[in-house]
């Protein structure tokens, strides 16, 4: 499995970005995901979540109401879309794929076993 996180860039405080993680295999559609963020000097932390069929989601209180997580089975592909970026979204995101099939959504880094390379995401005051 390799997941292939795109989409980052610089934006300015107040901006939009939506990140993609397009993700290889036949099984995707089965899996939940989940998004992590590493800041530079700081630990990963959780982002979002989705669950294997998109029914529901999971949020960082830090995102909440300005991130939104979705995902196209179709596509193999799960997305992020950032709205009312802050500089203290600054980060290197990653995508990773839950360690279960049918799984719901999950903060917990270590119930994913697939991650993808990362993103940079630069949010400019």
């Amino acid at each position: 499995v390799q997941l292939q996180a795109s989409g980052g860039g610089l934006v300015q405080a107040g901006g939009s970005l939506r990140l993609s993680c397009a993700a290889s295999g036949r099984t995707f559609s089965i899996y939940g995901m989940g998004w992590f963020r590493q800041a530079p000097g700081k630990e990963r932390e959780f982002v979002a979540a989705i669950s294997w069929s998109g029914g529901s989601s999971y949020y960082a209180d830090s995102v909440k109401g300005r991130f939104t997580i979705s995902r196209d089975n179709a596509k193999n592909t799960v997305y992020l879309q950032m709205s009312s970026l802050e500089p203290e979204d600054t980060a290197v995101y990653f995508c990773a794929r839950r360690r279960n099939g049918y799984g719901g959504t999950s903060y917990y880094a270590s119930e994913y076993n697939y991650w993808g390379q990362g993103t940079l995401v630069t949010v400019s005051s």
